[in-house]
């Protein structure tokens, strides 16, 4: 089975500590520690040595969404702290002011497909200049952005075909037109299956869907549904 976890930042915004204890015993291996604003990023750093993370098979680690240009070289030399542990590091590509400063952090560095609120970063086409400038890093593959940008999954599909080598994490929940993260619904999960044929049946899973603590295990199931395409191969044979 997939390994599959949630966001910190989805279950408890701005509060790791609260989050972690939501999923103390669920059925989870995987954890994305979340410092989405520049100012959480190192009150979250400060604790990682006291973070028990032992339950996780698979940790990763969200660099802030966006950040001041001012504090971009600050925000490097924190997460070269992280990179140490050798985590994949989400990175938004409008937050990198100068790219090719973040290959400092080597492999670690994890590129994540955007909404549509962002200037760049949304299709296959903007993903191939930004490997071009960092060629070692990889990439997050965020499901719910893709079919924000297209609902038809065929851009979702061209990154897939492109760069599925690349992907070393999933973000999976609902982006809606507002592009915020909520809860797996009928429709999306419908949609996903479209493609889940073509994503690495062995990447990590990370939950990005707000939701109360009472509904993680369903809405972990529902993403695993979303993407099993051995159920999809069963619906289209009945």
């Amino acid at each position: 089975m997939r390994c599959v976890g949630f966001s910190t930042g989805a279950l408890a915004r701005g509060d790791f500590r609260r989050a972690l204890q939501m999923l103390a015993d669920k059925n989870t291996c995987a954890v994305e520690l979340s410092a989405l604003r520049q100012e959480e990023l190192v009150p979250l750093l400060d604790e990682l040595e006291h973070l028990d993370l032992g339950a996780f098979d698979y940790v990763s680690f969200h660099a802030p969404s966006s950040m001041e240009r001012s504090f971009e070289q600050t925000a490097l030399r924190l997460l070269e702290r992280v990179a140490s542990r050798k985590w994949p590091i989400i990175v938004h590509p409008d937050a990198m002011f100068m790219p090719p400063e973040w290959a400092r952090l080597g492999n670690c560095l994890c590129i994540e497909n955007m909404d549509k609120r962002k200037p760049i970063g949304q299709t296959a086409k903007d993903l191939t200049k930004i490997f071009a400038l960092l060629p070692h890093a990889s990439l997050c593959f965020d499901i719910g952005h893709a079919r924000q940008i297209d609902p038809t999954m065929s851009e979702a599909s061209s990154i897939l075909h492109h760069f599925g080598g690349r992907i070393r994490q999933l973000h999976v929940s609902e982006v809606n037109s507002k592009s915020q993260h909520g809860p797996l619904s009928i429709e999306s999960i419908l949609t996903f299956q479209r493609v889940s044929h073509l994503v690495p049946a062995n990447v990590p899973m990370i939950l990005e869907s707000r939701v109360e603590e009472s509904a993680i295990d369903d809405e972990i199931q529902n993403a695993l549904d979303a993407l099993n395409t051995e159920r999809l191969l069963v619906s289209a044979g009945d």
